[in-house]
């Protein structure tokens, strides 16, 4: 949806912020999180080696439904 943008600018995430979009936050490895707006950028995976880089504005994935519950069986 919008182009990376350098983490430290991560205060515009409000103006990006709608219903539906999400920010998506990578470091230098490539590795991401996912993550609405919030005051400060959030804390690193523990898993992280390096710290977040840059970040975009996402399309929120759509709900997925649960298949329904099987039919108690009777034995």
């Amino acid at each position: 949806m919008s182009e990376w943008m350098p983490i430290g600018e991560w205060r515009r995430c409000g103006e990006l912020a709608r219903p539906g979009v999400a920010f998506e936050i990578r470091n230098a490895e490539g590795m991401s999180l996912f993550t609405p707006c919030t005051d400060a950028v959030p804390k690193a995976p523990w898993d992280w080696t390096s710290p977040p880089l840059e970040f975009r504005a996402i399309s929120e994935a759509p709900a997925e439904r649960s298949e329904p519950l099987p039919a108690p069986r009777s034995d």
